[in-house]
């Protein structure tokens, strides 16, 4: 942990010698927001298609299972996408 310590503190003396302060930060916060936000669309847009699966399978047994399978896909993805949002924004808050 000290070794993570040092590297966020002699990133925070470039950034202040270069007068961009905490931009740094920021910017990596802004690039995990919006990668986050993709991933979480396109969880629902998963969830949604199965849906539309389930409820056109006209009772296929086949496509009943496509359909709870892309469902349940995208409702783990949508649960590995707030976990990792959850562990990003502990480490951040701990390392900067």
């Amino acid at each position: 942990m000290d070794k993570i310590g040092s590297i966020a503190e002699q990133t925070k003396g470039i950034a202040e010698q270069n007068g961009t302060g905490t931009d740094v930060n920021t910017g990596i916060n802004n690039l995990l927001n919006v990668t986050f936000t993709v991933i979480g669309v396109l969880a629902v847009i998963v969830i949604i298609i199965g849906g539309i699966y389930y409820a056109t399978s006209q009772g296929d047994s086949a496509k009943v299972k496509r359909g709870k399978d892309t469902i349940l896909y995208g409702v783990v993805g949508l649960v590995i996408a707030l976990l990792a949002i959850g562990v990003v924004n502990f480490v951040l808050k701990d390392v900067f």
